[in-house]
């Protein structure tokens, strides 16, 4: 009876311990997760997840990487080199085209990372003086060619009523405005403070404060993760919006490790801080608005033939557990 009590007391205290470590007795998954630019704000969560260690606490291991474009994250995405991407929201019509992923979440909505400046001796002031003057984006059918269009169009001056230059990376556009080539180009706002820092340019307009109903960045996952670890996208999801929660309210942290990021100032940082925050979504919800503006600048872009079936683009059934 001592043998048979005292191996029922070993045991059970064995499964106490067991038990006692939970979770954290399970491998953690590992992620590959890959960002469209190395140095955008808006993918900057994704850094601040991993140095605070919130993936971790969510069972995950992250592997970060970055991409010239989204043109080529959505090709790693789908050739299987990384399993959930940090992209726009236009990278939704490569779905359309057939790509294998979905967008599971909105990372950001209105356009507030990217704004218009112009050269500082440019006769130019407000909306009003742009019309006719030469702009520089980065590539017909961009996001920077489409939002100049529609400002354009907003002004009732057509889609064309500003000239615009496509002049591909952002060194070609500013050496052009150097050279009086363009008058100006669109910019993420970090790159505007330092351009008015320098003296080199100005801000005309920041086009989240005229284009509301839009989603600048999503969160995409590949359909094979989806289908083998489904898990794993919601805990991913869960730790992403976390973060989000966190750089809100510990402002000079998120700060402190966007900054290298970034690389630029912290007196930049904190005034890129102030401006995006605001954008970044704190549910990942799909607004039907946006996505029906969306759903249009595919066929104005020359992206899509036709308007998509935006419902067979994204969804939502990873955000559950996401308050």
């Amino acid at each position: 009876m001592k043998r048979v009590a005292l191996v029922c007391a070993f045991t059970t205290g064995c499964l106490a311990i067991v038990a006692s470590f939970g979770v954290s007795a399970r491998a953690d998954d590992t992620l590959r997760v890959g960002k469209a630019m190395a140095v955008a704000f808006s993918f900057v969560p994704l850094d601040i997840g991993i140095a605070h260690g919130i993936f971790k606490k969510h069972g995950l291991n992250i592997e970060p990487s970055s991409f010239g474009g989204g043109a080529r994250l959505q090709q790693a995405l789908a050739a299987g080199g990384i399993d959930v991407a940090l992209g726009s929201g236009p990278e939704l019509a490569f779905i359309a085209k057939g790509a294998p992923q979905l967008g599971v979440a909105v990372l950001a909505n209105e356009p507030r990372l990217l704004v218009l400046v112009v050269r500082k001796d440019a006769p130019i002031h407000s909306i009003e003086d742009l019309k006719g003057r030469p702009i520089s984006v980065s590539t017909v059918g961009s996001s920077t060619f489409w939002l100049l269009r529609e400002l354009s169009r907003r002004q009732g001056w057509g889609p064309d009523g500003i000239k615009t230059v496509p002049l591909g990376a952002d060194p070609a556009q500013l050496a052009a405005m150097k050279t009086r080539e363009v008058d100006g180009l669109i910019v993420d706002v970090g790159t505007a403070y330092q351009l008015e820092e320098r003296g080199e340019g100005r801000i005309i307009v920041k086009f989240g404060d005229i284009i509301k109903d839009f989603h600048l960045h999503v969160i995409y996952a590949s359909r094979e993760l989806m289908a083998k670890n489904p898990d794993a996208v919601k805990r991913f999801l869960l730790g992403w919006f976390e973060t989000i929660d966190f750089m809100r309210k510990n402002k000079a942290e998120a700060i402190k490790i966007a900054q290298p990021v970034v690389g630029v100032s912290p007196e930049i940082v904190g005034k890129i801080y102030d401006e995006l925050m605001p954008m970044l979504s704190a549910d990942g919800k799909f607004d039907p608005k946006a996505l029906e503006v969306l759903r249009k600048s595919f066929v104005e872009l020359g992206t899509l033939p036709q308007e998509p079936d935006m419902s067979e683009l994204y969804t939502e059934k990873f955000l559950s557990a996401v308050r």
